[in-house]
């Protein structure tokens, strides 16, 4: 079967998702047109569905979605490998891919009511988001009535569904609790908002929603979360459903920034291979010491991004197979870890940038590309290098850490 085309269909419909390292292979033979579509991708401001359609196709949305709703329950460490392979191809696609992706981890831990709602007419259904709780949930009877405008829903164009966050209000507009509510597409109105310097192509538009009933097993309190304590976790015994928010979701805007260092290390040394200077003496380029160099620095900097990140995943993975409690000591290295990646990968991409020269400044040149995507990325809140590594030096003089993103 060629990847890209529908896997075997299971009794409800749906596809039967690959196994092994069958996701991995299906999405390499998808890369060379994924990549041939980057320009176009950055150029009109949004993945072209072809390359959505394909992916559906190779299973990799559905790495991190419960088994019991026809997905494969993947160690995440293999899901963000695909993640990076993909990013480095089309750094847009690779960050959608990601977040669309990571989706199907979190709604496992909602109400198997919710679950069924989304799963239940299509196992492939995709989920975007927008965690800022800048929505109003008022309680009604049966749940609660939801108002609020969110920015930066990466792909919500490809989804049917959009995870948003928001505070429960009392009677007298005081804040009393925080929550991620699940609303469906008839509920909210997309607003294209998009226009940007990098990630272009992931049409992180605005979603909005006006006064929507949302029941109450359609949410999901910051607090259960937090804990490993959300209602799915009745249903979803697996132990990627015991592993925190704060290691799981912050490695999907990680993961796509490493992966778009990868493909920018990649393009440099093909395109500098053969180049001959016409200035600085002449000569070819992959002979002078200074791109050696380079090449050298980028390099281990992303490959110390990927082995710190997939130990900790694994690690953490581990500690929840055997039931135990993940350490804060853990969970602290994790973010400390995937933050450094992030700047490990901007690092990487600067040091290539700088030293290839004015060619690298064409508009639509893979490593200027590069360059926009990794540091657009690296904004997202998750990747605040400073403030993840000021918890893990709390905690290691043994001061109290309290985030929702550990």
């Amino acid at each position: 079967m060629s990847a890209g085309a529908a896997h075997a269909r299971d009794r409800r419909g749906g596809r039967v998702p690959p196994e092994g390292d069958d996701v991995l292979a299906a999405v390499r033979a998808l890369l060379p047109g994924i990549a041939a579509r980057a320009a176009s991708a950055d150029e009109n401001r949004r993945v072209p569905p072809e390359s959505i359609r394909e992916l559906l196709g190779t299973g990799v949305f559905r790495m991190l979605q419960p088994r019991r709703h026809g997905g494969a329950e993947r160690d995440p460490a293999d899901f963000f490998r695909v993640v990076r392979e993909i990013s480095a191809a089309c750094g847009s696609t690779g960050w959608v891919v990601s977040v669309l992706g990571v989706h199907p981890w979190q709604l496992g831990l909602f109400h198997p009511a919710a679950q069924q709602e989304v799963w239940g007419p299509d196992q492939d259904a995709l989920v975007s988001s927008s965690y800022a709780p800048v929505g109003r949930l008022v309680p009604v009877e049966g749940g609660y009535e939801l108002s609020g405008r969110w920015r930066f829903s990466s792909g919500c164009e490809h989804a049917s569904w959009a995870l948003v966050g928001g505070l429960v209000v009392e009677s007298h507009g005081r804040p009393v609790d925080f929550m991620t509510a699940l609303v469906p597409r008839a509920d909210y109105a997309i607003e294209d908002v998009w226009d940007v310097v990098g990630l272009r192509g992931t049409a992180s538009n605005d979603i909005i929603v006006e006064r929507a009933f949302v029941p109450g097993h359609r949410v999901l309190r910051g607090h259960e979360q937090a804990r490993l304590r959300g209602p799915g976790q009745k249903v979803n015994t697996g132990p990627l459903y015991r592993m925190p928010f704060g290691s799981v979701f912050t490695n999907a805007v990680t993961a796509p920034v490493v992966g778009v260092a990868a493909g920018c290390h990649r393009a440099y040394v093909t395109a500098m291979r053969d180049r001959v200077r016409l200035s600085l003496g002449g000569g070819r380029f992959a002979e002078d010491a200074f791109a050696q160099v380079a090449v050298a620095r980028a390099a281990s900097e992303i490959d110390a991004a990927v082995l710190q990140t997939d130990h900790n995943l694994r690690e953490v993975y581990q500690h929840a197979a055997r039931g135990e409690r993940i350490p804060m000591e853990l969970r602290l290295r994790v973010r400390r870890d995937q933050v450094r990646a992030t700047e490990r990968a901007l690092e990487a991409v600067d040091i290539l940038f700088k030293t290839a020269g004015g060619n690298s400044l064409a508009r639509g040149n893979p490593i200027e590309r590069a360059w926009r995507d990794a540091h657009a990325g690296s904004v997202h809140v998750a990747n605040d290098v400073e403030r993840a590594l000021v918890m893990y030096g709390k905690g290691e003089f043994g001061l109290t850490v309290e985030d929702q993103l550990v």
